[in-house]
Order: structure tokens, then sequence, then C-alpha cells
């Protein structure tokens, strides 16, 4: 779905400081004195407050009512109270907070003080996010974390007696050491925790990690070499949705999974392509045309992921003004992330039926591929397509002028092919 005249603001604001860096982590964080905490904030309250001159600059319409924020990273919950009082008094400054809002902060399990829990609580905060990856101790001692699972369940139990519910726990796929008994073991300990909400994740393998270089230079070190290979992570993948599904956590994106009516409102909007603004190191935003109701003219930019550029006053690295084609490209790879799938008489009325249908001659040879089923209203992606969602979303860049070549590779990439546009990082795990 596009955005619709009048649509609220989905907020994102990046804190990038950790207490330890792990092994497999791609995002712009790392470890860095406390004392710099404070600058930081500063410069990112001076975002916030600079916000609508920069739209007024960049011709794109920024809704000031706001249903939705997240406080991702980095450790956002490592910020001193005072700190993250100073942010949310900056927000509520310069929008107005809708006000059954969803407002999540991410927190590494172990390191939520008692005094950042109340604040958290008197600030509004209903949803926390803690970043688990894995329940098994030592898996998780290997990747960096600081965590065991006696921590995280007492973490839970702690969340909750303040009156936070709506809870998410992040596992990865793939972490070195891993085993099929010890990923049935972390998924058995999170469908007994009774939360709501559950990501899971492929380990990606790049040159952004330490872990990730190692691994493509055949290393040893954080353990690299027992990595499980690319078919044995699929299949912990697959094992997940089932697992996951017997306990009452149903899948609606290809990494999420929740109970009735528990799906991220926030991370919603990146797969419906709905306006949001990014504040912080690395943050990205999607904003469209001040004058334009249609589906034309979509703004995506994101800032430096450079932390001393950041606090210099850089502004957005990355600017670019999508065209229709572009836009219809992630209407089909960012839909096709949800279980629900691409309406296609949506997308045909938001792009036309000339520009949709190549597209849709694409759609036969997946369905023929066993990659996604169609009824001619709805596409979604086979179990088989989400495994292999790389190469299927890759069909759907570039129809203009270049041939298709479904199903030439059956090896899973956990990394997808877009590059073109400014999307959060985050939202392209798979």
């Amino acid at each position: 779905m596009a955005a619709s005249a009048g649509d609220a603001l989905g907020l994102y604001i990046s804190v990038p400081y950790c207490r330890s860096k792990c092994t497999y982590c791609n995002f712009a964080s790392g470890v860095y004195p406390a004392s710099e905490h404070a600058r930081y904030v500063y410069r990112l309250i001076e975002d916030l407050r600079t916000s609508g001159k920069w739209a007024e600059r960049m011709g794109v319409e920024l809704p000031r009512c706001v249903d939705s924020i997240y406080l991702g990273g980095g450790t956002p919950s490592l910020l001193a109270p005072e700190l993250l009082t100073r942010i949310f008094a900056a927000v509520r400054a310069e929008f107005d907070l809708e006000p059954e809002a969803e407002i999540t902060v991410e927190c590494a399990p172990g390191q939520l003080a008692g005094e950042t829990l109340d604040t958290l609580v008197a600030l509004g905060v209903n949803r926390v996010s803690l970043g688990v990856q894995s329940f098994i101790d030592r898996e998780a001692s290997v990747s960096g974390r600081l965590h065991n699972r006696t921590m995280v369940l007492e973490d839970l139990r702690r969340l909750r007696a303040a009156g936070i519910h709506n809870l998410n726990v992040d596992l990865i796929a793939g972490l070195a050491g891993q085993t099929f008994a010890s990923w049935e073991e972390s998924l058995a300990v999170l469908a007994g925790s009774g939360v709501p909400h559950a990501s899971v994740y492929m380990l990606e393998v790049d040159q952004d990690s330490r872990l990730g270089r190692e691994v493509l230079a055949h290393g040893a070190r954080y353990q690299a070499g027992l990595v499980p290979a690319d078919d044995v992570i699929a299949q912990m993948y697959s094992l997940a949705i089932e697992r996951l599904k017997k306990s009452g956590l149903e899948q609606y994106e290809i990494s999420n999974f929740c109970r009735p009516g528990m799906a991220s409102r926030h991370n919603l909007r990146y797969w419906q392509r709905r306006p949001y603004l990014g504040v912080g190191l690395d943050a990205s935003s999607m904003l469209r045309a001040a004058d334009c109701s249609g589906s034309c003219h979509v703004l995506r930019s994101t800032t430096s992921d450079d932390l001393k550029a950041y606090l210099a006053g850089s502004d957005p690295v990355e600017t670019a003004w999508l065209t229709c084609a572009q836009q219809h490209e992630e209407a089909w790879f960012l839909g096709l992330r949800l279980n629900a799938g691409v309406e296609v008489a949506a997308l045909e009325q938001e792009f036309g039926r000339a520009m949709a249908a190549p597209a849709l001659k694409v759609v036969e040879r997946l369905v023929e591929a066993g990659l996604v089923v169609s009824d001619g209203k709805t596409v979604r992606l086979t179990a088989k397509g989400q495994l292999l969602s790389n190469e299927v979303f890759q069909e759907f860049l570039g129809l203009e002028g270049e041939e298709s070549a479904v199903g030439s590779t059956e090896k899973h990439h956990s990394l997808e092919p877009r590059t073109q546009s400014a999307l959060p990082s985050r939202l392209l795990m798979l």
C-alpha cells in the first residue's frame, strides 16, 4: 500500500552506542565513552528541531502527526535517563504524538538499569525489543553478547512488571557453533517466554562485520569455521517458521512473527511504503513531495554512517528522488516480504496497467518456478520463494531493459539486491 494524503509519520531515532560490539554486527554502531553521549543527543535534538526546515528545503511533506517511534541502534537504553528525557521532549516539541502511538526502544538483555526502565515507562514507551540472538549461553558469548538466558528471562519479567507487555525477541540462525539441537532449544525457550512478537534473521556474511570478513577469508577468529553452511541455516529458518507457528507466533513478514494484532506497526510502514523520518547516525527517511498526492515524487535519504562526520553536522550523504519505475520495483520487492503479498489491482491503480504488465509476466515465470503463488488478485512468496527471496526480488529490478533468469541459482543469500535507494538496512535482513 502506498502512503495516502494525511498519512501519519513514523519516526526512527538511531543511537549507535553499545557496551560491546557483536562479531556479526554490520550496523553503524560501536563502543564509545559515555562522556560522548550528551554531544550525540544534542546533535539528535538539532536534527529534530530543523527537520521541518530541511523538509521544506527538499520540497517534501513532513507530517506533524506521529503514530510510531522506534529508537534503535546500537543500544538506546544505555543513554542516561536525563538524555532519553531530552530526546522525547524534543520529539513532542516538534511533532504531535498520537495518544495510542507505538513507541519502541531496543534494549540489550542484562543492561537495562532500574532507573532507565522507570524513565522509559514515564516517557510512554510501550514496546521493547530485546536483542537476544540466542538463548544458548555459549553461542551468545562467542558472538560478543554480554547476557545469558537467565538475564533475558529476568528482563522479560521486569518489563512486564513495569507494564510493558508488547515485547519482541530477536534470534539469529547461523551463529558460530549453532547446531540443530541448540537452535531448537532457543526456539523452545522463545516460545515458552510468551512474548507476542519475534524476529528471526539468517546470519549475514559480508565485509561489514568482523565475523563476516573472517568467514569470507576462511579464517578461524570468532570461531568462523563453526558457522553453519548456507543450506543448514536455511533449514534452521524453515524450522523456526514451523516451531513458532505451533506456539502461536504466525509469520507475517519474511523475518517477523507475532500473535494476532501484535505486528510491529512501525516496521510495517517500511514494507508498505508509508512515510518515515530517520534522525541520527546512518538513519533513513522516505518522504513524498509536498505538491504531489500520487505515487510519483518520492524522496529517500540516508544520513552519514561516520560518527565524526555526523557530529560535525553533515547533511544526508545520500538523497535520491525515485522515478515511478523505481517505486514500482519497490512496491513488488517490499510488498512480497509480507505474507499478505502484493495486491495486483492496487499496483495497477497506483502505477497504471502499462507499467505493471512486465511485472506480471515475471510473476508468471516465478509461478512456474515455484517461487510465488498467484490467484490473479494477490501474489505471495512460497516457502521456497522466501528462502530464495534475493533471486525473486532481483526479477523485479530493471524490468524495462533486462531479461530474467529465474531458477538460475539455488544458493541462498541473506542480503537483498537493492542498493539504488536508501532502505533501512535492518529492515533488509532476512
